[in-house]
């Protein structure tokens, strides 16, 4: 997995910055795309309004979903509604979010993804671990013996092509005898109520043209007001994403149109934790994130780890800080994301809409912790704070640790540690405290003229201070 991961995000890694140096003014853009999203999300009620008195203008129906369980329900109510048995799916990572193929399983429905690795991932039972390449930790001989067993496909190779025609094969059937489709969406007009879908397939174009009913499920973070602010989006999101200058699919639908394309939309909103999050001073910069996966391809975590770890639909640097505000920070799992990170700041560098993800991180674990009820880990790193806080504690400390470590030290590493202590020792040996520490040493060593360093120089507890070491060379 390792290796497949590291081969992709490496590969995509490097064709991105490639992309980005093509532009004249790259972190302008990025600027004028944090400053377009923070607009939009400080006026997002009359946007959301606007949105929606567009779209039912143009023939088409929009719902409100609260959360996770009233969307699955809107969803799945329309689909039974037409009777039926199947619906396909395209680029719909917030059905994943709200879990959707299961309910729709519940009633008897069965989605279909159509999305060549998201197919992938659901014909192998599999969960996504990457929010743009969701297989993206299997490789392609892996895939050829998935289709063999699922699609019952005669695979001699594991070409590329050959692999891309077999899904078609599969795919075109369905794409024209599913009656239902359900897409996520990219990006929304407010002006015009037109909905957006960006991919690089052709997929998402079968899926949203083809099917008799269509159904969007959208984050309520997603519309824009006006065009204008969509052309500064599609100049960042593909360079960030694929590293390329222009992605080869771009969909766009406002309500219906009679002959032509589905004949009927629904536009699902959906909040499922949203409003919480932009209600946060410091959160609500995680709403900005237009799903590029630029920070996943350059965090060190994410490339050992894979996406799977995460635990949830958003992995990686964005998920950390996104998961834990949309499941509220009480969630056992969720609310361990924060800590997974370095917090090198390599996703804030890439991010094109300029999330300080580091800066959240760091906000969500205060929270975590401040809520935490005191327990025997925060006494002691109380106790190492303070006894750190000033060199002579810290000394005095390190004095009584080389004394006190003698009966567990064996060939020059401690392998055991008793009580509590035990677990720093379960899966590592500790190096043994050295004799003397680097300020004994550096005291005790000699000068020029015959004297200890340390003779002289003391703090106010009497305790000898370096002294100034003359490093100066020659003039």
């Amino acid at each position: 997995m390792r290796r497949n991961l590291r081969h992709a995000t490496t590969t995509i890694r490097d064709k991105r910055l490639r992309a980005v140096e093509e532009l004249p003014d790259w972190e302008g853009l990025r600027d004028e795309g944090a400053a377009l999203k923070d607009h939009a999300l400080a006026n997002l009620s009359e946007a959301l309004l606007d949105l929606e008195a567009a779209v039912t203008a143009r023939g088409g129906h929009v719902h409100w979903a609260q959360d996770a369980q009233e969307a699955r329900a809107i969803v799945a109510g329309i689909a039974a509604s037409h009777g039926a048995r199947e619906v396909i799916k395209v680029k719909s990572i917030s059905t994943d979010e709200i879990e959707l193929n299961a309910a729709l399983e519940e009633r008897g429905i069965h989605a279909i993804e159509t999305d060549l690795a998201e197919l992938i991932v659901q014909l192998a039972e599999d969960r996504p671990s990457h929010i743009l390449v969701p297989a993206i930790h299997r490789n392609r001989a892996e895939i050829r013996d998935l289709f063999r067993r699922k699609l019952g496909a005669d695979l001699l190779t594991d070409d590329p092509k050959v692999l891309a025609e077999a899904a078609r094969v599969y795919l075109r059937e369905k794409f024209l005898s599913t009656k239902v489709a359900v897409s996520g969406a990219n990006f929304a007009v407010a002006d015009t109520g037109t909905v957006c879908v960006v991919e690089s397939e052709g997929n998402g174009r079968m899926c949203l043209t083809l099917p008799d009913v269509l159904i969007s499920v959208m984050g309520i973070e997603k519309v824009l007001p006006t065009w204008a602010d969509v052309a500064v989006f599609l100049r960042l999101l593909p360079r960030s994403s694929t590293a390329e200058r222009m992605n080869p699919y771009t969909s766009f639908w406002s309500g219906v149109t009679p002959g032509d394309g589905p004949q009927e939309f629904h536009l699902v909103l959906l909040d499922n934790g949203r409003t919480d999050v932009l209600a946060d001073e410091v959160g609500r910069q995680t709403l900005r994130c237009i799903r590029c996966s630029a920070c996943l391809n350059v965090c060190p975590v994410y490339e050992r780890a894979g996406g799977h770890a995460y635990g949830s639909v958003y992995p990686g640097p964005i998920g950390a800080i996104l998961t834990p505000q949309l499941l509220q920070l009480e969630d056992k799992n969720a609310n361990t994301l924060p800590w997974a990170s370095t917090l090198c700041g390599a996703c804030y560098d890439a991010c094109p809409v300029k999330i300080n993800i580091p800066e959240v991180l760091l906000y969500l674990r205060g929270k975590i912790t401040g809520d935490k009820p005191v327990n025997a880990e925060a006494v002691a790193f109380k106790t190492a704070a303070w006894i750190m806080s000033e060199p002579f504690r810290f000394e005095g400390a390190l004095k009584l640790a080389r004394t006190g470590q003698g009966p567990f030290v064996k060939h020059g590493a401690i392998h055991a540690l008793p009580g509590l202590l035990s677990g720093w020792t379960d899966t590592r040996d500790l190096p043994a405290l050295p004799a003397q520490s680097f300020r004994e040493w550096w005291r005790a060593r000699p000068l020029p003229g015959g004297h200890a360093a340390g003779d002289d120089a003391q703090t106010s507890e009497g305790e000898r201070l370096p002294p100034q070491r003359d490093d100066r060379g020659p003039a």
